[in-house]
């Protein structure tokens, strides 16, 4: 397979076209199978990273997500006005607010897992298990280079 660039006029040899359009299928994908579950991918993605650790402060959540922080505490409002998290003062450091899943946030992120791989699995379905593998890893180290 060659790594020159297409000369030709077709959007679907440029690289970037391609990544930006799997990441918009992917996304309304995992949106459609999220919305019976009052979610979105993005909230998904915070939800996820709440699910797998302990409380941690907005800018921890931020960080681990790549996004800054006004967009954060956005996003936290709109999750904690659906009850799936909360917010509180750190008894550490009371300028800081600790972030976690209540009951119903744990309950949500449950259910949203499995929506969000079923999506994944459909999105996915046109290539090998050994094919998928291997665009994870090499997503993986373009992401990490």
């Amino acid at each position: 397979m060659s790594t020159e660039p297409s000369t030709t006029a077709d959007p679907h040899e440029v690289l970037g076209y391609l990544l930006k359009h799997a990441t918009l299928k992917l996304t309304a994908l995992t949106d459609a199978a999220l919305e019976p579950l009052g979610i979105d991918s993005k909230e998904f993605g915070t939800l996820r990273v709440l699910a797998h650790r302990e409380p941690a402060s907005q800018l921890q959540v931020a960080q681990t997500l790549g996004i800054d922080r006004t967009t954060m505490v956005a996003l936290l409002d709109v999750l904690e006005r659906k009850g799936v998290i909360t917010r509180r003062p750190d008894p550490a450091d009371r300028r800081r607010n600790v972030v976690a899943l209540t009951d119903q946030g744990m309950r949500t992120y449950d259910a949203a897992r499995v929506a969000h791989r079923k999506a994944e699995t459909a999105f996915l379905a046109g290539i090998s298990p050994n094919a998928t593998d291997q665009l994870r890893r090499t997503l993986r180290a373009l992401v990490e280079n």
